[in-house]
This record gives structure tokens, C-alpha cells and sequence, in this order.
């Protein structure tokens, strides 16, 4: 019974650490509205899609985006328009890219 307790808890440590999110339609739905920036020095933060959640750790701008907004840790709404958003990101094609580039922002993505 220990043993199982401590593999659940385990388990549930680490999926709260883990960075889902979700795309939904509208602003008002979303906790977080982004802007895509077509340079990473004129994003906050660099992200990289992650095939799987478990490598989708800590809030370092490694996303896994899930299909359903109830798996979500943050759910987020794509804006048009950089002036329209909280947070401007940039997705890189390579994991090690992946960081806040404006550490005040941060807190945004908890």
C-alpha cells in the first residue's frame, strides 16, 4: 500500500510540473492570449512542441498541447496582433532553444 501511495504521488508531482496546454477559440476562454513572433529576440519566451507531455516539463517553454481544454494546465488563444497579447513566443525546432528570454513574465505560464 506505501509503495503505491508513493508511485501515485509521484505520478501527481509531476504532472503538476508539466506545461499542457490547450488552443481555444475564443479570448475570452483563454487564460493566456499569445502572439507568434516570426524572430526569437522579439519574443518573451521560445517555445518548444513537445511529442510527448512527460517531456513537457517545469515552466521553461517546453508545451505539449493536449486536445481537450480539461487536461489543460493553461489554456491559450492566439492573437492577430502582438499589441492584443500577454505573451509573445517564438517556436523553435530545437528543444535546447527552448527559455524566457523576459524573466517578469513568468508568471503568466503557472
Amino acid at each position: 500500500m506505501k509503495k503505491l501511495c508513493l508511485i501515485l504521488g509521484l505520478f501527481l508531482c509531476l504532472h503538476a510540473f508539466t506545461q499542457t496546454v490547450y488552443s481555444v477559440d475564443s479570448k475570452y476562454d483563454a487564460d493566456v492570449k499569445v502572439y507568434v513572433a516570426s524572430s526569437k529576440y522579439d519574443a518573451d519566451l521560445v517555445v518548444y512542441k513537445c511529442s510527448s507531455k512527460y517531456d513537457a516539463t517545469d515552466n521553461k517553454g517546453l508545451w505539449y498541447f493536449v486536445s481537450s481544454k480539461y487536461d489543460a494546465k493553461k489554456k491559450i488563444y492566439f492573437c492577430d496582433s502582438k499589441y492584443d497579447a500577454d505573451l509573445i513566443i517564438y517556436f523553435t525546432d530545437s528543444k535546447y532553444d527552448a527559455q524566457w528570454r523576459t524573466s517578469s513574465k513568468k508568471s503568466l505560464m503557472y
